[in-house]
C-alpha cells in the first residue's frame, strides 16, 4: 500500500520534493493533498503535481483522515506551528530543515512528537544519499582508519535574497547553507558534541551572518573546520581525512553524486526530473522519503540516522556558532 503524502506549502522546494517522489513506484509513494496559505496556490501546485485535493489552510490539511504523513516545507520561521498543527493532529511529520529557530524551539517540537507518540524527522536530505550511506560504512569498517580532521565547506553568491539576508524570515547562511557542512561533521563523529567551537564571521547590516568560518574540536584531539556563506560562491567540497588514508567528495558535498575512496572514484547519478528544479539535484530528495516510508512501516517514531538527538545538537551547536558573532534570534 502506497504511503500517502501531504504536502504543506506550495513553494520552491515542495515543488522539488513532489518531483523527486515521482521518481519513486507510485505503488509505494502518492501525494493526495496540498495545504498553501491561498486557495488558488494550492489548486495550482495540485494541477502541476496531479494532487487532487486542494486546501487553502494547512488546518484543514491536518484535518484530513486520509494521510499518513506530511511533508513541511515552509520557511523556517513556520516550521515550529506547522509542526506542532500536525503532531497534535496525530500526523507523522518530515519537516525541512532548519527544524525550528532555536533550541528552545526544537525541544517543544520534540517533546510534542513524543506526548502524541508521531514520528517525526528533520529533512537532513544529504544524510540518505547513497554516497553518504556508503561513507558511514567505510567509516564504521575502519576504511581510512582513525579519522583526525574533517574539512568542508558550502557557499553561493545569492545575495540579495530576502529569505537569506532577514531576520523576521529566519535568514543568514549558517540556518540554511551551513547546516550542510556542520551537520557532515557531525555526522563523520558520530553525534559526538565538540569540546569547543571557534568562530569568525562577516554579519550583514540585517543582523545576521553572510560568511562564516567553524573551527570545532573532538576529544582525542580530532579536529574539523568548515566554511559556509551566502555571498561567496566557494568550491563547496569536504575531505574525510584518517590515519589511513581520505575520503573526498569533490563537489556538491550537500547532495553529492560522486565520492573519492583513497583515490578511487564512485560515482552515483541521480535520477532525471519530468519537470524543471529550483535547486540542484533536489531529485535525491527521494532518499529521505523512501526512508520515512520505511520508519513509518516498522512503526518507528524517529529515524535512526536523522535522529531527534542529531535535531537538538545541531540546533544547540547552531546557537553556539551564531552567539559568538553576535548573531542571536528571538
Amino acid at each position: 500500500m502506497a504511503t500517502r503524502w501531504g504536502i504543506c506549502s506550495a513553494g520552491k522546494i515542495s515543488h522539488d520534493f513532489m518531483v523527486a517522489l515521482k521518481t519513486l513506484p507510485p505503488e509505494d509513494h502518492q501525494a493526495v493533498a496540498v495545504a498553501a496559505r491561498s486557495l488558488e496556490d494550492a489548486k495550482k501546485f495540485g494541477k502541476t503535481h496531479n494532487i487532487p485535493r486542494a486546501y487553502g489552510s494547512y488546518e484543514e490539511l491536518a484535518r484530513d483522515p486520509n494521510i499518513d504523513v506530511v511533508y513541511i516545507g515552509t520557511i523556517q520561521t513556520n516550521h515550529l506551528s506547522s509542526c506542532l498543527l500536525f503532531l497534535n493532529a496525530k500526523k507523522p511529520v518530515l519537516c525541512e530543515k532548519s527544524l525550528a529557530m532555536t533550541p528552545k524551539e526544537v525541544k517543544e517540537i520534540l517533546a510534542c512528537a513524543k506526548k502524541n507518540n508521531v514520528f517525526l524527522m528533520e529533512a537532513i536530505w544529504a544524510r540518505f544519499f547513497p554516497a553518504y550511506r556508503e561513507l558511514r560504512r567505510l567509516l564504521a569498517q575502519g576504511e581510512i582508519g582513525d579519522v583526525r580532521m574533517v574539512r568542508s565547506e558550502f557557499g553561493l553568491s545569492v545575495l540579495p535574497l530576502p529569505r537569506l539576508e532577514l531576520k523576521e524570515l529566519g535568514g543568514g547562511a549558517l540556518l540554511d547553507i551551513g547546516l550542510y557542512p556542520l551537520q557532515f561533521t557531525s555526522m563523520v563523529y558520530g553525534g559526538e558534541r565538540p569540546v569547543s567551537i571557534k568562530t569568525e564571521g562577516v554579519i550583514l547590516p540585517t543582523g545576521v551572518d553572510e560568511t562564516l568560518v567553524v573551527t570545532l574540536k573532538y576529544s582525542n584531539n580530532r579536529m574539523a573546520v568548515f566554511t559556509s556563506s551566502s555571498g561567496l560562491q566557494l568550491h563547496n567540497d569536504a575531505i574525510v581525512v584518517g590515519t589511513k588514508g581520505l575520503i573526498r567528495f569533490p563537489s556538491h558535498m550537500w547532495c553529492p553524486e560522486v565520492m573519492v575512496v583513497n583515490g578511487k572514484e564512485t560515482k552515483y547519478p541521480l535520477p532525471d526530473p519530468h519537470l524543471p528544479l529550483n535547486f540542484v539535484h533536489s531529485t535525491g530528495l527521494r532518499y529521505e522519503a523512501e526512508e520515512v516510508r520505511q520508519c513509518l512501516l516498522k512503526g518507528m517514531k524517529e529515524c535512526p540516522i536523522m535522529s531527534h538527538a542529531d535535531s537538538l545538537l545541531l540546533a544547540e551547536l547552531k546557537e553556539d556558532i551564531l552567539k559568538q558573532v553576535g548573531v542571536v534570534y528571538d
